[in-house]
């Protein structure tokens, strides 16, 4: 019988998501995302970034770590399709799978080689939560990983959903400037489950250390408040 391997964590990736809600669905659909990759002492060795440079893309390989069964199913309800149709678990990107591991594909913005953590990775459009471990990173080749012709199955259909947002300026000038295009690109997606879209609810998305608080009403995602977390805000 074969021996089943363990995985070592080389890195982290510190993003602005401290929960699952709000976090894009797919890597790459919000590029104002930014995000760092701090490895491992183990792992900080100037020699295994050499020539990293050179793309501009790369490909994470993590773990879905919040995400603990005991046993696995062959079948999931896909939240794009409305939690009520079903597909098989291999032809979805569900984070129930018979092994917890992920795939992004991430815009790399900068290798940091000064400091403490150096070196360590600045990048874009991450699709991962605050802490994540990685376990692997790869560079992207575009003559090998990208196929026009490729076909996207019922996940391609929903690629370009988006949702009108309103988020009043006074509320919006609460978040640092450089937060502010991330923070509305992200509600562009509409954080909600398609499952779970209840009109006039109120729902609360942790972004950056502050909660944004958000309705929608007739197609349009109206932001109600914006609270520093571990605050609460009087009107």
């Amino acid at each position: 019988m074969e021996e089943g391997r363990t995985l070592k964590i080389i890195a982290h990736i510190h993003t602005d998501f401290a929960t699952k809600f709000g976090v894009p669905r797919q890597s790459g659909l919000v590029e104002e995302l930014t995000a760092e990759i701090i490895f491992e002492p183990e792992y900080r060795q100037p020699e295994a970034f050499m020539g990293l440079e050179e793309y501009s893309h790369l490909w994470l390989l993590w773990d879905f770590s919040e995400v603990r069964r005991e046993n696995w199913s062959a079948t999931v309800h896909p939240p794009r399709l409305g939690g009520k149709e079903k597909r098989g678990v291999f032809a979805t990107r569900s984070p129930f799978r018979p092994n917890p591991i992920g795939l992004s594909c991430v815009k790399l913005l900068e290798i940091v080689m000064d400091g403490d953590q150096a070196p360590k990775l600045l990048v874009a459009g991450a699709d991962l939560m605050n802490g994540t471990p990685i376990y692997d990173i790869k560079p992207y080749l575009p003559y090998a990983d990208a196929i026009s012709e490729a076909r996207g199955g019922f996940g391609q259909e929903h690629r370009e959903e988006r949702i009108a947002v309103e988020f009043p300026e006074e509320l919006l000038n609460r978040l640092p400037k450089e937060k502010r295009s991330a923070a509305l690109a992200v509600l562009a997606q509409d954080p909600r489950a398609a499952y779970h879209k209840q009109p006039d609810y109120v729902y609360g998305m942790a972004f950056a250390g502050w909660d944004l608080r958000f309705l929608v009403h007739n197609g349009i995602l109206t932001v109600t408040d914006v609270v520093k977390q571990g605050e609460r805000h009087v009107k």
